[in-house]
């Protein structure tokens, strides 16, 4: 998905919610909840599944649709989330992999950066 299609998108659901006058109720704190409990509705297609049977969800079409119906849920509520308080979706995600990939390195595999320095400075 590129960063047109996450505005589109979300524009898709601000008109959705201003056709209705339901941005009154798209406060941070209630998109945030709303996150949640949709989350936990995803969550609960798994919950009782072996980790054999959760890993062929998408194997069943009834299974299927409920599932996705909650990821499209989940997107929703965040890309709105994002909306309200000016957070744009990717840049947010690019970021913190950075951060991540700076906080957990990958064992055994030093910084090229650091490497090429220390050859040099030998």
């Amino acid at each position: 998905m590129t960063e047109h299609d996450v505005r589109a998108l979300q524009r898709r659901l601000a008109a959705f919610a201003a056709a209705r006058d339901w941005e009154q109720y798209h406060t941070p704190k209630n998109l945030a909840a709303a996150l949640s409990v949709e989350a936990s509705e995803l969550v609960e297609i798994f919950q009782w599944l072996t980790p054999e049977e959760s890993a062929r969800v998408m194997e069943r079409p009834e299974t299927a649709h409920r599932v996705a119906d909650e990821v499209a849920d989940v997107l929703a509520y965040l890309l709105q989330f994002c909306e309200v308080l000016g957070i744009d979706a990717l840049t947010a995600l690019a970021e913190k992999i950075d951060r991540n990939e700076s906080r957990f390195p990958v064992p055994g595999r030093q910084d090229l950066s650091e490497s090429s320095d220390r050859h040099s400075s030998e």
